[in-house]
């Protein structure tokens, strides 16, 4: 069998008229005020009633007995008289709560409660709509079929064998050439690329090979909101430094972590687009940021959730010697149980990240679907509506496929994507008109798939999880497991599918009728605006 002897099927995208209308409706939230994930004074009494604030799970256990208290108890008295019986031990400042190795591990521990003890232990048959998965739904939105057809293939050739370090030549030179397309400059070789595990994976052995020296006095830094498991693995090899960055009108400010870097800052780890907000960080910021950066300090960008919003030139400095920039299938493509991506950065860093590191990429397995999608991501950006010759002349080194093949496999994987991004556009668009409709504060998304709100009752993320889920049956997720430290903000995931969307949003609108909401300010107070400097 060889690549696209079967033509890929159709599968209808369309989205309900219902959905359309929802979207298009006029309460949407105004765009002009700022998010800043700051450490409020809740956050703070946690740390001045612990006995050893540099305990993870004492913190994280007093934070889930006030929670148990102020719900009333649900089957755990044990950590509501934890905290019933916690004096205030000392005065916290929030620099000592950004900085302290305890707030990355305790954080990771909640995230780790909330999936295995809360949500999908005890609380699981309360949970009729998941909205705080942080992933497409793969049942209404899954990889695209011409991809999928790229794994038959691979099975019908068995290639299982041990997976190539950087992977197979033909995948890294596609995924170069998009790359290359989708930057400012000379852009990417092969030699510049490695296929990965995934974005967790991939930043996990980044940060093996980059911290593995003695630990250093200065601290990495780590910008927040941010992915608990993604800081642990920084955390775990140094010091590290929570920094806050406000977002305003779908940007991100960098000055926060402009003026925390030092001479000898060992890493930066920063998401391009910020989960929950979908708020980019944009090109000028990130120049001033590799700019105002040592060339020895390591540059991490989790790129992840930087789709399904405009769509413009990477600028030259994500190319500079000391950024490396981590991409994943899990978001984009909707697929996080592959484990697959791929990470860009100078020849000789992946060389010797390679060769120093523990990590392996992807099996030979999934390199031909890798190989299709960068070449037609790429056709796409280059508003090709069907391939010629020269496309096919990129097929025929690696695999036998005719130019018929072809055509019929990238006009179904081409119409698959342009569909599938405008519904989950729809989508996000009718959640968030939704949920200001059910009184939230939203920020409203420009990128990716989550949004960030505040529901009126709540100064805790976590609590309002716990009473909206008892209350509506609706799962939202704590922005506390984001690092947003102030208020009760949550994450709610809007790539579901829209029946399951439209009941939830009934279910909020019901469980708080009302008007509508307003965007959401820093921790409630009056809106402000941000300097960049």
């Amino acid at each position: 069998m060889h690549l696209f002897d079967a033509p890929p099927a159709r599968r209808p995208l369309t989205v309900p008229s219902a959905a359309l209308a929802a979207a298009h409706k006029s309460a949407a939230p105004p765009d002009d005020r700022v998010f800043v994930p700051s450490v409020d004074e809740r956050t703070l009494e946690v740390y001045a009633r612990a006995r050893d604030p540099r305990d993870a799970l004492e913190l994280r256990d007093l934070w889930l007995g006030r929670v148990e208290l102020e719900t009333g108890g649900d089957g755990r008295p044990g950590l509501a008289d934890q905290w019933k019986s916690a004096p205030v031990r000392r005065t916290v400042h929030p620099e000592e709560v950004l900085s302290c190795r305890a707030t990355v591990r305790f954080v990771k521990e909640l995230f780790n409660w909330y999936f295995r003890d809360d949500l999908y232990g005890r609380f699981r048959s309360r949970a009729s709509v998941i909205l705080s998965s942080g992933s497409v739904s793969e049942e209404a939105w899954g990889l695209p079929e011409t991809l999928k057809s790229c794994l038959y293939h691979a099975l019908d050739q068995d290639w299982s064998d041990p997976a190539n370090r950087r992977g197979r030549r033909a995948a890294r030179e596609a995924i170069a050439a998009y790359e290359s397309a989708r930057i400012a400059g000379p852009g990417y070789t092969a030699d510049q690329v490695a296929l990965t595990l995934g974005g967790t994976a991939a930043i996990a052995s980044l940060a093996d090979c980059l911290l593995q020296k003695a630990p250093r006095a200065t601290p990495a830094l780590c910008g927040i909101p941010n992915y608990p498991p993604l800081v642990e693995s920084v955390a775990r090899r140094g010091e590290v430094r929570l920094v806050p960055l406000p977002c305003q009108a779908g940007r991100v400010c960098l000055g926060p972590l402009i003026r925390e870097l030092r001479e000898d800052t060992p890493t930066v780890l920063l998401q391009t687009v910020t989960n929950p907000t979908g708020s980019v960080v944009p090109e000028d910021e990130l120049t001033r940021l590799v700019r105002a950066a040592s060339p020895t300090t390591a540059i991490v960008l989790d790129e992840c959730h930087e789709w399904l919003g405009p769509m413009s030139a990477f600028g030259p400095a994500r190319a500079a010697p000391n950024v490396i920039r981590v991409s994943s299938l899990s978001k984009a493509w909707a697929v996080p149980g592959l484990k697959a991506g791929w990470l860009l950065a100078d020849a000789g860093f992946v060389s010797d990240y390679l060769a120093r590191s523990d990590s392996v990429g992807p099996p030979p397995f999934y390199d031909t679907l890798l190989e299709v999608l960068a070449r037609m991501e790429r056709w796409m950006l280059a508003g090709v509506e069907s391939p010629g010759l020269p496309h096919l002349a990129e097929f025929t080194a690696s695999h036998h496929v005719n130019r018929q093949q072809l055509a019929t496999a990238y006009r179904c994987y081409r119409e698959d994507r342009l569909a599938r991004d405008r519904a989950l556009k729809v989508l996000r668009q009718a959640a968030v008109t939704g949920l200001t409709e059910a009184s939230a504060r939203v920020v409203p998304p420009h990128y990716s798939i989550n949004a960030a709100v505040d529901f009126p009752d709540w100064d805790d993320s976590y609590r309002a999880f716990r009473e909206l889920l008892r209350d509506t049956g609706v799962s939202v997720f704590p922005g506390v497991l984001t690092f947003c430290f102030s208020g009760g903000t949550v994450r709610v995931t809007t790539a579901r599918s829209w029946a399951d969307l439209s009941a939830a949003l009934a279910r909020l609108r019901a469980r708080f009728p009302g008007t509508s909401g307003t965007a959401v300010t820093d921790a409630g107070t009056a809106p402000r605006h941000f300097r960049e400097d």
